[in-house]
């Protein structure tokens, strides 16, 4: 068995040491001894890696490694057995489903659901917990996905507050969009990354997006750059993460998936070009300056009417979004059920603990209260394809 083949296999030529390069002469030898000439029973030989992409075809030839098997990453009934394996080394309570567990992390790999456990069992020691509760499966999964909590990061009252309204703008827009993926929680604790955060999962594994999930994606990703300008008349860098995940989305769209009207169902990649350099210094695009500038140009609409979206919906739906960012500045963290109340009746019916933190400063930008947007005003067109957004440290 040989791990990570890649590191003698890759192509031959990309490097600039020719064929007297001692990788590549490894690889002429490895080539020379599976050629099949030698009667070798009873032998096997297996090679993994990541990048097959950058494989000599010549190892992938018939006589060689001429069947590939593709380990893709666990699917939910996957995801629970494995779950299942790494809890026989813990103590876990009674009752714990995991089957909600391995619902909540669709694209962890094995790796990932080990650290969690793992993860799990060190914040029920730090607890002086008797087994793992529920409670420390859900906190470790956070964890892992997005990052540590970072509670010793200490923010300016102008800047938790700008922090509140921009997750406030997400957090509104991904409960009133109708094809959003389900908001987990919104958070002004800044985690991983991020000064603030606002997370939501899939309701199961995905395959595949639909153009509705992708609208919504552009508008909901646009709602923290627009909510901030409610609490300042200035903007931030906060919005750097949604920017450049809005423009790949976008890009996405119109050179890949064909979701542009006006450039239709033709791809636009960039070619690999000679590898001879490595494939940074080979890159090119496959198409005229005339058409690079047409995908530019629909790029730029799309998010443009995106914004749009995002800023009607806001606008109208302004009270919510306040109440939502002053719950955010008193708790730090609200739960989905949280949010769902705030625009639907104005209040929460339980309230999460207050963390008790510091008063909310008396600058709190409060503009007139507008008329919150009915559901059928609200569902115009607007997902996000990434797990959070949220404004970067």
């Amino acid at each position: 068995f040989i791990d990570e083949i890649d590191a003698v296999g890759r192509h031959r030529g990309a490097g600039l040491g020719g064929g007297h390069d001692e990788r590549e002469q490894t690889l002429n030898q490895l080539l020379v001894e599976m050629d099949g000439f030698e009667s070798n029973e009873g032998v096997i030989l297996i090679a993994a890696t990541n990048r097959p992409d950058v494989l000599d075809p010549a190892l992938l030839r018939p006589g060689r490694f001429d069947r590939q098997v593709t380990v893709s990453l666990p699917d939910v009934n996957g995801r629970e057995e494995i779950l299942r394996v790494h809890v026989k080394k813990i103590k876990l309570q009674a009752g714990v489903d995991l089957s909600r567990i391995a619902k909540g992390t669709p694209g962890f790999s094995g790796a990932e659901l080990a650290n969690l456990i793992n993860e799990a069992a060190l914040l029920a020691a730090r607890r002086n917990l008797t087994a793992v509760t529920l409670d420390e499966l859900e906190e470790a999964r956070d964890k892992v996905r997005w990052g540590r909590e970072r509670r010793s990061l200490a923010m300016s009252d102008k800047e938790k507050i700008g922090t509140a309204w921009h997750e406030a703008g997400h957090a509104y827009l991904n409960v009133v969009l109708k094809h959003c993926h389900p908001l987990h929680k919104v958070t002004i604790i800044p985690r991983g990354p991020y000064l603030g955060a606002t997370m939501y999962l899939p309701e199961g594994d995905k395959y595949s997006t639909q153009k509705k999930e992708a609208l919504d994606s552009l508008v909901m990703t646009m709602g923290g750059r627009i909510a901030e300008q409610f609490s300042s008349d200035d903007i931030s860098n906060g919005a750097s993460g949604d920017i450049r995940q809005a423009t790949h989305l976008a890009r996405q769209m119109v050179c890949q998936w064909g979701m542009s009207d006006k450039l239709g169902m033709i791809g636009f990649s960039e070619s690999e070009g000679s590898t001879f350099l490595g494939k940074e210094f080979g890159r090119g695009r496959d198409y005229s300056e005339a058409t690079a500038q047409a995908i530019d140009a629909e790029i730029k609409m799309l998010i443009d009417d995106a914004y749009a979206s995002a800023e009607k919906m806001l606008n109208q739906g302004r009270d919510k979004v306040e109440l939502i960012a002053l719950a955010l500045l008193e708790f730090e963290t609200l739960d989905a059920s949280h949010v769902r109340d705030l625009v639907e009746f104005g209040e929460m019916k339980e309230p999460p603990p207050s963390p008790k933190p510091p008063p909310i400063p008396d600058d709190l930008a409060s503009k007139p209260e507008v008329k919150a947007p009915t559901k059928e005003e609200a569902s115009n067109d607007g997902n996000l394809t990434g797990d959070v957004v949220g404004a970067p440290a």
